[in-house]
């Protein structure tokens, strides 16, 4: 049974908060961390990204322009000392941003090598429900931290973009289709923010994100050596749903707190697909899939020693049966299973998730106004492509819905991909 930090890698609207939500109601025995590398993708000086705090002040404002992804893990391991950690994230605040060259994150680069043996052995000698296998593997990470994060500053961490291109989403109209699709025709931020000046660009295709090694096939600015120290599980949700759900969220009246603007080269499936095939690759989960034993992956057999099962939940499957599905989830990454975690009416869990959320609003406002999960009275009815389109018409406009329909399209092939994982109840 698995004792490690839990890290569900979702992509954005993926209803990745209700579902977190669920683990903060054990505030006894789960540590839950939200989205916690966003501080390091946007403000610190490894930063990814200029769409949220473009300017140094803001960033200083923010309380966080000094967070580097070494300070995020250092943060994870003391979490870890007493708690099972659970962390939800979106991948693409891990992985390198588009048109970008694969590097590790400056501040972890000296622990790609150093942590390789002492996780190892500190998988072999954990002593207490694992969290000495978590610590040993993440020491390294805060002696290197400060180093890290003024090396990152000196060569530059990018404030480029975080537009990303993988399995074939690419950049702007320029650079060609995607399953036939035309890409970037409509930049988002000239569509819904058409007064702002705010724009951010696709960049040079021969830049850099940082001046540091990479490691062959790791999408992510994280070491692998640092990633075997976590239980991996992925979150999903149709873009049909998800993508429209993003765009609503950068119109008024949301975009008067969320203060960002759609892009939709940041839809974050091609991210979440191409970390997950990674992880298989270097089995850290697999061959295993959790309530398929059906599905032989790759005509593999699981064995002794094999990766941490693969497990996907589908958003739609778990509003449908939320109980079913999250006690399969429990019984996948090894957690205690207890139908009350369905439930957050309580002035504790109200006050633990607006104190996590706050730095978000906007984005978490069904979350946040909710009472539990229950299953939907009956399933979702299925609609045609025409029907969706029309919905977007009526609801947003003639452009918007196009760019809405443009987004989904890119997307579904890595959604199809992922869903024939997905966990079945």
């Amino acid at each position: 049974m698995s004792d490690k930090p839990i890290f569900v890698v979702a992509h954005p609207r993926a209803c990745s908060t209700a579902f977190e939500r669920i683990f903060m109601t054990q505030h006894d025995t789960i540590h839950c961390f939200h989205e916690p590398f966003s501080d390091a993708f946007y403000c610190g000086p490894e930063r990814l990204s200029s769409i949220r705090y473009p300017d140094e002040k803001s960033r200083i404002e923010s309380g966080f322009s000094q967070t580097t992804y070494a300070s995020v893990l250092e943060e994870i391991k003391k979490a870890s000392e007493g708690k099972r950690v659970f962390i939800k994230e979106l991948d693409y605040y891990i992985c390198v941003p588009d048109g970008k060259a694969t590097a590790i994150a400056p501040s972890l680069e000296g622990t790609a090598r150093s942590t390789t043996n002492g996780a190892a052995n500190g998988i072999t000698n954990g002593t207490v429900n694992g969290h000495a296998a978590t610590n040993s593997s993440l020491n390294g990470v805060a002696n290197g931290a400060t180093n890290g994060a003024t090396y990152g500053t000196a060569n530059g961490a990018t404030n480029g973009t975080a537009n990303r291109d993988t399995n074939g989403i690419t950049n702007g109209a320029t650079n060609g289709t995607t399953n036939g699709h035309t890409n970037g025709v409509v930049k988002s931020c000239v569509h819904c923010c058409p007064s702002n000046g705010h724009t951010e660009t696709n960049g040079d295709s021969h830049q850099n994100a940082y001046q540091t090694s990479a490691e062959p096939g790791n999408p992510t600015v994280i070491p692998l050596a640092i990633q075997k120290m976590f239980h991996f599980a992925f979150l999903i949700r149709d873009p049909h749903y998800s993508i429209p759900s993003a765009y609503r969220c950068t119109i008024p009246p949301l975009r008067e707190m969320t203060d960002i603007c759609f892009d939709p080269l940041k839809a974050g499936y091609s991210e979440l697909r191409q970390h997950f095939d990674y992880l298989r690759k270097e089995g850290l989960v697999g061959p295993r899939v959790a309530t398929r034993p059906d599905l032989g992956v790759d005509g593999e057999i699981a064995k002794e020693g094999a990766g941490h099962e693969i497990c996907v939940i589908d958003a739609d499957e778990l509003l449908d049966a939320p109980e079913a599905m999250i006690e399969e989830f429990c019984k996948s990454v090894g957690l205690k299973y207890d139908p009350g975690m369905l439930r957050w009416d309580r002035e504790i869990d109200h006050a633990v998730a607006s104190d996590k959320f706050e730095k978000w609003r906007g984005y978490h406002e069904d979350a946040l106004q909710s009472a539990g999960l229950k299953a939907r009275p009956q399933k979702r009815a299925t609609k045609t492509r025409e029907e969706f389109d029309a919905d977007w018409r009526a609801k947003y406009g003639e452009e918007a819905a196009a760019l809405i329909r443009q987004t989904v399209d890119q997307n579904m092939p890595h959604y199809l991909y992922l869903k024939e994982f997905a966990m079945r109840v």
